[in-house]
């Protein structure tokens, strides 16, 4: 369908006559009605009505013209968009709650500023999840820990932050040291199936401690919380929220290395979406090496 035709009925709508959309359009009278005339052969009704000298459009037409300024709209859209750098398009991305509390928030704002016609479908979940939800592509990208496994060649990763643990406790404990207060105190666990849950296990197991344990829980936020009503100490990272510092918690160095939590962006590398996943982790890099500072 020529698009010129369904533009030039628009016109003798808008302006009441054959004679007035010519001249608006910079055309013949009979160039006017040659292109409705072909419009109406197209779509097989008529679009005009004669009474003597007189031409209006019929109630058929009337009620087709508000769809085809729409179709002319998207039209002109697209036009543009042709012409422009400008990128477009949903993002389907996969967030936890540390990073959904902290940084994605900013990431976004920095996001639809930059290309405001960018939409993001945002997926709340644990790390775990997000890596077969990827590679099946139910998801473009996600923000997520690192696996505790060799990623596919299919995936993509960029590491956004590391994160310390300390012995997070109550500050009646200040002048202890973590390791008695690990040995004495009730244990509130960061859950042993979370990946986070796993390095807090491994350190327990290299340095000989069995805690008693209290609680257990895959909730940085409400971990920290139980800390600050004294109901146990903890093993928690440095994370972005900033439970710790926030709740005015005390914040004592393990003695012993502990490997860091690492949050990173993973991706498929063979997604129709690479654009768009290159505009989040360019602003999700800046962001994340922001709040380091």
């Amino acid at each position: 369908m020529n698009t010129d035709f369904l533009n030039t009925l628009a016109a003798v709508a808008q302006y009441g006559s054959m004679a007035q959309a010519a001249r608006r359009l910079g055309l013949t009278h009979g160039a006017v009605a040659q292109q409705v005339r072909k419009l109406e052969q197209e779509l097989g009704v008529p679009l005009v009505a004669r009474a003597g000298r007189t031409v209006h459009l019929t109630a058929k037409a009337t009620e087709l013209i508000g769809p085809m300024r729409e179709v002319l709209e998207r039209i002109e859209k697209i036009r543009h968009l042709a012409r422009s750098d400008e990128m477009m398009g949903e993002l389907r991305l996969g967030a936890g709650s540390t990073a959904l509390n902290s940084m994605v928030p900013a990431i976004l704002e920095h996001l639809v500023r930059r290309h405001p016609l960018i939409s993001v479908e945002i997926q709340p979940g644990h790390s775990a999840r997000f890596y077969p939800a990827i590679e099946s592509g139910e998801l473009d990208a996600a923000i997520a820990l690192e696996a505790p496994y060799p990623l596919s060649k299919s995936l993509g990763w960029q590491l956004l932050r590391e994160e310390t643990y300390v012995l997070a406790a109550a500050p009646r404990h200040a002048g202890r040291d973590a390791h008695s207060l690990l040995t004495g105190e009730p244990f509130i666990r960061y859950r042993r199936s979370d990946w986070s849950g796993r390095h807090v296990e491994d350190y327990l197991r290299r340095v000989g401690i069995t805690p008693h344990d209290r609680f257990e829980l895959n909730a940085i936020e409400s971990i920290a919380m139980m800390v600050s009503r004294d109901l146990g100490v903890a093993i928690l990272p440095r994370s972005t929220t900033g439970a710790i510092e926030r709740l005015g918690l005390l914040a004592l160095p393990l003695p012993v290395h502990c490997e860091p939590r690492r949050f990173g962006l993973i991706w498929s590398r063979g997604s129709p979406r690479l654009a768009l996943i290159q505009a989040f982790r360019d602003i999700a890099m800046a962001q994340y090496a922001a709040a380091a500072r």
